[in-house]
């Protein structure tokens, strides 16, 4: 069977963008999109893919010409779906830790205009041992910093700086990181305001399951292809900062799930918190003390779907503040995404740490419910129970401290531990008393 770069003749196009990150989140979402852009509109640009880490995958796509299938599965209208797209946007790769050089070589062509990331949520981090002599620096906003600086130095306009780090305001904890590195090692005023004016930062909020290399599966493709990505179908990728720019990268026009906005990525993140997170962590201790093993099969269950539908529908989307339709649709899809017959989505794997998911992702829905409408959320409530109870067992998966104290405490203690929950919840005692048993 031939390899992939035998069967895709890839086009030359000009590389207009730096990807730091070669993993497969990046290959089946950002990729995925900017070849549609190239395949559907004037975009034309190609991806020179950085290697952020001494390790990596960049030897492997290099070894198929930087080409790769990518695979979407999932379900539409409750039927399922898949999609093969072949993704030709990368045009070579670049690794730092063998030759730096050739990496500030990429701050000298004025055709790079975007820098996209996925370090990691570690990958954003101040790292005070970096130097600019550092060949290379470890942490990826110092590689950026010097790269940056060659820029600065070569009279160049600067990049839209795009993360997709699963961190809160990725954008602005970047350029904040790059500033300290930049005063650190005492790069002048100039580069500085250089950075602040010619250079634009933009928080994101991405969300699509990519599950990689399909390991045991047949695929049907008529090559061989190392790097094969799959993913759900769905996608999202909220950008915000100035929104002049999306004529740039005019996702929007070729009918992509991609939201620019100017100030209200919170909206949107709150949405994916509350609904999608929300609901695998109420849904999670309650259908493991029934015995369930994965997301699919308690969506499929008829009692845990209408308790699941109750929870999102009658008590999470009253309290946020977004327009109603758009999160009954948004609901919707989640739960659809959940019943993905491609993904197996262990309920143990989600169930890690579920006391501090809890508060983040069910609480404020169970506070602020009661605030607007005084009454007690039955459904949640049944959740924080189930919580409790869960603990009871051999089956929670937390850190030893608050195993041993939510399995010897009882409810009483438990909702009074501010520790956990930021305030004594002694209140809501008479509900979650009814199902901790």
């Amino acid at each position: 069977m031939k390899n992939i770069s035998e069967v895709v003749l890839k086009p030359i196009r000009p590389e207009r963008v730096i990807q730091f990150g070669e993993g497969g989140f990046l290959r089946g979402f950002v990729d995925w999109m900017l070849q549609k852009l190239n395949d559907q509109t004037d975009f034309n640009g190609s991806v020179v893919v950085v290697q952020p880490i001494e390790q990596g995958m960049c030897d492997a796509l290099e070894e198929q010409n930087c080409v790769y299938t990518h695979i979407m599965r999932g379900l539409e209208n409750g039927k399922p779906k898949v999609e093969k797209q072949i993704v030709d946007i990368i045009s070579r790769t670049v690794k730092p830790y063998e030759d730096y050089n050739k990496y500030l070589e990429l701050a000298k062509n004025p055709d790079f205009r975007f820098i996209f990331s996925n370090t990691t949520e570690a990958g954003i981090a101040y790292v005070p041992e970096d130097k600019l002599t550092d060949t290379p620096p470890s942490s990826y906003p110092a590689k950026l910093t010097a790269l940056l600086y060659e820029r600065f130095k070569a009279h160049l306009d600067g990049f839209l700086i795009i993360p997709c780090e699963l961190i809160d305001k990725n954008g602005e904890t970047l350029k904040e990181i790059v500033l300290k590195y930049a005063r650190d090692w005492e790069l002048g005023e100039e580069f500085i305001t250089w950075i602040n004016t010619e250079n634009h930062f933009f928080n994101t909020l991405v969300d699509r399951i990519v599950t990689g290399y399909p390991r045991g599966e047949k695929t049907d493709l008529e090559y061989e292809d190392a790097m094969l990505d799959t993913s759900e179908l769905f996608h999202l990728w909220v950008i915000e900062g100035d929104t002049s720019f999306q004529s740039e990268l005019p996702f929007h026009e070729i009918g992509l799930n991609v939201i620019w906005t100017k100030d209200e990525l919170f909206k949107y993140r709150t949405r994916k918190v509350r609904i999608l997170n929300g609901a695998h962590t109420s849904l999670v201790p309650y259908a493991m003390l029934k015995g369930f093993d994965t997301v699919k099969e308690c969506v499929d269950n008829s009692a845990l779907n209408a308790y699941l539908r109750a929870c999102i529908f009658d008590e999470i989307i009253p309290t946020l503040d977004l327009p109603e339709q758009e999160l009954k649709d948004y609901a919707e899809n989640v739960l659809e995404r959940f019943a993905n017959p491609f993904i197996v989505h262990k309920l143990s794997s989600i169930a890690l740490n579920s006391v501090s998911k809890f508060k983040v992702r069910v609480l404020p829905s169970i506070l602020e419910y009661i605030k607007r409408f005084d009454k007690m959320p039955a459904h949640l409530l049944t959740a924080f129970g189930a919580l409790i109870r869960f603990y009871k067992t051999d089956m929670a998966n937390d850190s030893a401290d608050v195993v041993e104290f939510m399995k010897n405490a009882d409810t009483q203690a438990i909702l009074k531990k501010t520790d956990y929950w930021g305030e004594d919840l002694s209140f809501l005692y008479d509900e979650v008393s009814k199902y901790d048993h």
